[in-house]
């Protein structure tokens, strides 16, 4: 009796439970903005490393071998074009400059004395005193001493132009790299190492590479008919220094190698930027921001998009209102925007944010989303 009694209870209690479940409402669909997908115009930013060398970048090295005597100047120190560097001690070269002169004055005096001799023989050839044999022969010896003096004079010339290698001064107006050769070193023109490295900087290059798809879409972006037309109406390009800020002035493109280099597949472009005030020096890297401009593109906000296992989805929404994670396929960057190759057209339209509580085939409440509203979500992301 006892058991029958306890089987009723629990019978009766399992009865209100299903009861009250009945009667339990459902929780509401959630209200969430939807924006319907519209083609637009945008521009997407690609970015490419890129090493930095100045206008002119010139190794100093010594002409002449010798002791180095004198050091003008402090490495890092701006140098102007003429401005004296180093000083090689010039001793031995000034007595090679005298032995020269010595030697052309000695020239000069044999000339002389063949001239003599050639006066003194010509009345007596011409009295027929002596043979003109030894006229000629005095003639010869002449013509001798005169190409003996246009090699003193050679010589006097290379002495004087090796003395002068002695003082070495900047070639260009710009910054003095390192001083491996201190004053008292032994410097030659076969050395293998530099006195220094001089970079003019007041406009620096910017090399890059693109590879060959790259650079195909590249040129299809500008008109144009050659490479050369093609240059002239590129837009200014902006360079991202290595501390992620912009650089404060634009360049601008104005070389493309005249081949691809084989072993990486791609081709080098040379931009120049200004660099008045010299925060930018030779060996500096940073990357090139290049934008490309796409028509009738398809753009999704950033913010409505969620990333799972390398692969990126947005939640479509059907006629019932049911929410899809569709993969979708990014071919740029614009601004706070994707630009979209595959897994969405226009018309469509997508959940802009709770998209992290969503579970397919979930059923929502649309709030349709105005730009500003758009923009509004995307600024709290």
């Amino acid at each position: 009796m006892k058991n029958v009694i306890l089987t009723s209870i629990i019978l009766a209690l399992v009865v209100i439970g299903c009861a009250d479940k009945a009667q339990a409402p459902a929780a509401p669909a959630p209200l969430l903005p939807v924006l319907a997908i519209k083609n637009a115009d945008a521009t997407t930013d690609s970015e490419y490393p890129a090493s930095i060398q100045g206008t002119i970048d010139v190794e100093i090295r010594p002409q002449v071998s010798g002791n180095l005597d004198r050091v003008f100047v402090d490495e890092g120190a701006y140098v102007s074009k003429g401005q004296s560097l180093f000083k090689i001690n010039e001793r031995p070269f000034r007595e090679q400059l005298n032995n020269a002169l010595a030697n052309l004055h000695g020239a000069e005096a044999a000339l002389i004395n063949a001239q003599l001799e050639i006066d003194k023989l010509t009345p007596l050839v011409q009295n027929k005193v002596v043979s003109d044999y030894q006229l000629k022969t005095a003639k010869a010896s002449h013509r001798i001493a005169a190409s003996t003096i246009e090699q003193a004079k050679a010589m006097v010339e290379s002495a004087r132009i090796n003395l002068s290698y002695t003082t070495i001064t900047a070639p260009v107006s710009g910054y003095i790299g390192r001083l491996p050769k201190k004053q008292g070193s032994l410097v030659s023109a076969s050395d293998v190492e530099p006195l220094t490295k001089l970079s003019d900087v007041h406009e620096v290059y910017a090399y890059f590479s693109l590879g060959e798809t790259d650079f195909i879409n590249f040129k299809s972006q500008y008109s144009g008919n050659t490479i050369g037309d093609k240059i002239k109406n590129l837009p200014p390009v902006s360079l991202i220094l290595a501390d992620g800020n912009a650089y404060t002035q634009l360049g601008k493109i104005d070389m493309v190698d005249g081949q691809f280099d084989k072993n990486t597949g791609a081709i080098t472009l040379r931009a120049t930027f200004p660099n008045a005030s010299g925060t930018l020096r030779s060996g500096n890297t940073g990357k090139i921001r290049l934008g490309i401009q796409h028509d009738d593109a398809i753009l999704v906000p950033q913010s409505a998009t969620i990333e799972m296992q390398d692969k990126v989805f947005v939640y479509t929404l059907n006629k019932g209102n049911k929410v899809n994670k569709m993969p979708i396929t990014i071919i740029g960057k614009s601004g706070t925007d994707y630009l979209i190759k595959d897994g969405v057209k226009s018309g469509d339209q997508i959940v802009l944010s709770g998209i992290d509580k969503l579970q397919e085939g979930q059923v929502i409440q649309p709030e349709k989303s105005t730009p500003t509203k758009v923009a509004q979500i995307i600024n709290k992301k």
